[in-house]
C-alpha cells in the first residue's frame, strides 16, 4: 500500500498520526525539560561570574542575549505542546482529495485546526484550516478546483471530500460528500446541546461565511446578519485567519474587541485559544468613555442606566432628546458651538515672567494665527512652550520645575475655564436644553445621553491620540452605536475593522440602518456583506422570532424541534413551578438555559425567588464577568449576544417602549426550546 493509499484511509491515517503527535509530545517534553535546565544553568553561570564579566568586553551582553534566546525557544515549544494536545483530542475534521493539472493520482490533504508535520520542516501531514489548500474543502465541490499559494494560482479537480468527528482520538463518523457541508451533519453539530461558550465552526464553515473570514483585500468589512446567522465566530475565525496569515504586522495584542459586556466577553473567550491563537483584548466603548472622562466627571451612566430608565419611565420627549444628541445634527451643533467659543472662553492679558513680557497683542497674534491649528484648550500651552522657549534662550538656562509650574497657572488663568463639564452645560444651554447640575467634581454623574457628546467636544477642545497599537478593532452589536460614537470611533482607531451586528436586536424603540451613513463616516472602504441565513434556532423558534420582527427574508434550516409555549400566570409562584417544570439540566439534559426579564429589578427579584426555592441559578448583572453552564437568570439587553439550550422569556409591564424588541431578542437566545411567559405580577 502507498503511503497516498494510507492516507485515503481516515481510519488508518487517524490512527497514524495519534501515534506521530504523542512523539512529537514526547520529543516537545524532553526539549521543554532541557530548555529549562540550560535556563537554570545560564542563570547560575551569570551570578556566579557577573561581577567579573565587565572585562571581558561584551560577555554580559552575550550571556543575557543566549538566555533570552533560551527562554524564546522554550515558548515557541510551549505554544507547539499545547496546540498539539488540543489536536491530539481531534487531530483532523476534513479530508480533500485533489488531483494537479498533470497528474494521474489524488493527493489527499486533510484539515485540521493547526498545522502538524511529523518533524518541523517536514511537509505538513494536516493543513491548518487557515492554509491556502484548505480553501478546497470550504469553496468548492467535486470537480475542478484552484487555489491560491506563495507561487501562484494552482489548478486541478477535486475527486472526493470527507468530514469527520473525532472525539478523544476516536472516529464519531466519517462521511464523504458532493457538497461541503452535508445538512444532516450541520443539523447534528448545531442540534446538539449549547456549549458553555460559544463554538468554532471550523468544521462547519459555509462558503459565503468562508469569502468573509478569508477576507485580507477590504479595509473596513461590515456584516450585517440576522441573529444566529454565525456573524459573531465568522468575526473571530475571520481575526484568527489574519493573525496566522499576517504574523510580522498583526498579534493579538494589536487587536480589540469593542464587546457589549463582560460576559460576553467570557463567552467568546476561548474561540481563538482553540483556532491556536492566543487571547485578544476586550472592552466596551462605554467603559472607554468613562476613563476617558474620569477627569471631567466623578462618574458616568451606561447603556443599561439609560435602557432601565427608558423602560421605567417611558418618557416621548427624552427618547427624542437622546437621538437627537447622538446624531450628525447635534455633530453640527458642536461644531457651530466651537466657532464662537473662543472668545467666550479666553481673556487675553498681558504675561510677565522674570523681566520677560508678552504683551496682549502678541499673546492674540499667536493664539489666533501662529497656533490656529491646535485645539482650542491646548493653545494656551503651545503658546507657553514659545514663551519657554524664548526665555530659555534669553537666559542661557533650562527654565526650574517650580518655575513651569508657576508659569503654566499664569497661561491657565488666561481661560475663564478649561473644565470641559461647564463649558459642554454653556453648550446645552446655548441650544436650548438644560444646563447639567452646578455641583462639586465628586457629585458629578454624567447622563448617558450626554456622554459621548462631552467626549466629542473634548476631543475638540483638547485633542485626542490614536489607538496606533491597535491594527484591527471588532465591533460588535453594530445597530447599538449611534453617528456619533462612530465619529469619535473613526478618530480613534484608523485602523482595519469588522463591524458586525443585526439591525432587527437594537436596543432602541426605533429601528436604525447604520449601513446608511456609515460610509459617510469611513469613506468608500467599506464593503458590506448581508447574511440572511439562521443556524442558531430551531425552525419552530426562528419562525415566532420572525413573526414578532416582520422580517420574511430570512432562509431559515430545517432542523425541527419543540413548539414554542406562551402560557398566562396569575403569580411569579405559578410560572415558577412551570419554570421548575421544564427546566432540564440534569441527567442527559441540556447544558444550558435562561430566564431572561425586561429589567434588572425583574431579573434579581426572580433569582432571589429561586434560591429561597433552592434553584441553582446564576445571577447575571451588568457587573458579572463569567457566562457559566446551567441556569442563568438575566435580562434581555445582558442576554443579546448569548445563546441557551433553553429559555424562558418573561414578558415586561404594558406600555414598556423596548417590549417588542427584547421579546425579539429572548425569542434568537433559544437553540432548542422557547417558553414565553406572561406573569400579571409584571404587568
Amino acid at each position: 500500500m502507498t503511503e497516498n493509499s494510507r492516507y485515503m484511509d481516515g481510519a488508518l491515517f487517524l490512527k497514524d498520526v495519534k501515534e506521530k503527535l504523542r512523539q512529537r509530545l514526547d520529543d516537545i517534553k524532553q526539549s521543554l525539560d532541557e530548555g529549562q535546565r540550560e535556563i537554570e544553568n545560564m542563570h547560575e553561570y551569570y551570578w556566579e561570574n557577573y561581577t567579573e564579566m565587565d572585562q571581558y568586553g561584551y560577555e554580559d551582553y552575550d550571556n543575557q542575549q543566549a538566555l533570552l534566546n533560551q527562554v524564546n525557544a522554550n515558548q515557541d515549544r510551549l505554544v507547539l505542546k499545547h496546540r498539539f494536545e488540543r489536536m491530539a483530542d481531534s487531530p483532523f475534521f476534513g479530508r480533500v482529495d485533489f488531483i494537479f493539472d498533470g497528474e494521474d493520482e489524488a493527493e489527499p490533504f486533510y484539515i485540521g485546526i493547526g498545522n502538524f508535520a511529523e518533524k518541523a520542516g517536514m511537509t505538513p501531514l494536516i493543513y491548518d484550516w487557515r492554509a491556502p489548500v484548505s480553501g478546497l474543502f470550504y469553496d468548492f465541490d467535486k470537480g475542478p478546483a484552484s487555489y491560491e499559494a506563495p507561487a501562484g494560482t494552482i489548478e486541478g479537480e477535486i475527486s472526493s471530500k470527507w468530514q469527520y468527528k473525532i472525539r478523544g482520538g476516536k472516529m464519531i463518523y466519517a462521511f464523504e460528500s458532493d457538497t461541503k457541508i452535508d445538512d444532516e451533519i450541520l443539523k447534528q453539530e448545531l442540534g446538539s446541546n449549547g456549549d458553555v461558550k460559544l463554538k468554532n465552526i471550523v468544521r462547519t464553515i459555509q462558503k459565503e461565511q468562508n469569502a468573509i473570514i478569508r477576507n485580507t483585500k477590504d479595509k473596513i468589512l461590515v456584516i450585517q446578519g440576522a441573529a444566529g446567522s454565525g456573524k459573531t465566530s465568522i468575526a473571530l475565525h475571520r481575526i484568527a485567519y489574519l493573525l496566522y496569515h499576517d504574523r510580522q504586522n498583526l498579534k493579538s495584542s494589536n487587536v480589540l474587541v469593542l464587546s457589549p459586556n463582560s460576559v460576553f466577553a467570557d463567552y467568546i473567550s476561548h474561540i481563538l485559544p482553540e483556532l491556536g491563537e492566543e487571547n485578544i483584548r476586550e472592552m466596551s466603548f462605554d467603559l472607554f468613555a468613562y476613563r476617558e472622562l474620569k477627569d471631567t466627571a466623578a462618574d458616568c451612566e451606561d447603556r443599561y442606566d439609560h435602557l432601565e430608565r427608558v423602560m421605567k419611565f417611558p418618557d416621548d420627549q427624552d427618547k427624542e432628546r437622546f437621538r437627537m444628541k447622538q446624531s450628525e445634527g447635534f455633530v453640527g451643533l458642536i461644531e457651530g458651538f466651537l466657532a464662537t467659543l473662543e472668545d467666550r472662553l479666553v481673556d487675553f492679558r498681558e504675561i510677565s515672567f522674570r523681566g520677560m513680557h508678552l504683551t496682549e497683542e502678541e499673546l492674540i497674534r499667536m493664539f489666533y494665527f501662529k497656533f490656529q491649528e491646535t485645539p482650542l484648550l491646548s493653545r494656551m500651552d503651545a503658546v507657553m512652550e514659545y514663551f519657554v522657549d524664548a526665555y530659555e534662550t534669553l537666559k542661557g538656562k533650562d527654565i526650574s520645575d517650580d518655575d513651569r509650574v508657576l508659569l503654566q497657572e499664569k497661561f491657565d488663568r488666561l481661560y475663564v475655564t478649561k473644565d470641559i463639564y461647564t463649558i459642554y452645560s454653556w453648550l446645552l444651554e446655548e441650544y436650548g436644553y438644560d444646563r447639567l447640575p452646578d455641583v462639586p467634581y465628586e457629585r458629578r454623574k454624567v447622563q448617558y445621553e450626554d456622554v459621548f457628546p462631552m467626549l466629542y467636544l473634548k476631543y475638540r477642545l483638547i485633542g485626542h491620540g490614536t489607538q496606533k497599537n491597535i491594527k484591527h478593532l471588532v465591533i460588535d452589536e453594530m445597530q447599538d452605536y449611534s453617528f456619533l460614537q462612530y465619529v469619535l470611533l473613526s478618530q480613534i482607531f484608523q485602523c482595519r475593522m469588522t463591524i458586525l451586528g443585526d439591525y432587527a436586536q437594537t436596543l432602541d424603540t426605533k429601528r436604525h440602518d447604520v449601513l446608511k451613513f456609515l460610509p459617510k463616516i469611513f469613506g468608500k472602504e467599506i464593503r458590506t456583506v448581508i447574511l440572511n441565513k439562521s443556524y442558531r434556532n430551531t425552525y419552530e423558534i426562528a419562525r415566532y422570532a420572525g413573526e414578532i420582527s416582520g422580517i420574511r427574508e430570512l432562509e431559515l434550516l430545517e432542523r425541527h424541534g419543540k413548539e414554542v409555549e406562551e402560557q398566562t400566570f396569575s403569580s411569579v409562584d405559578e410560572m415558577l413551578n412551570a419554570v421548575s417544570f421544564h427546566l432540564n439540566l440534569s441527567g442527559e439534559g441540556y447544558e444550558t438555559a435562561a430566564l431572561i426579564t425586561m429589567t434588572e429589578e425583574e431579573a434579581y427579584d426572580i433569582y432571589r425567588l429561586l434560591a429561597n426555592r433552592g434553584v441553582d441559578a446564576a445571577y447575571v448583572d451588568r457587573d458579572s464577568s463569567a457566562f457559566k453552564k446551567g441556569l442563568t437568570v438575566t435580562t434581555f439587553y445582558l442576554a443579546k449576544g448569548l445563546e441557551f439550550d433553553q429559555v424562558f422569556a418573561v414578558r415586561g409591564r404594558e406600555g414598556n417602549p423596548l417590549e417588542k424588541q427584547a421579546e425579539y431578542i429572548c425569542a434568537t437566545r433559544a437553540l432548542q426550546e422557547l417558553y414565553v411567559y406572561t406573569c400579571e405580577d409584571y404587568r
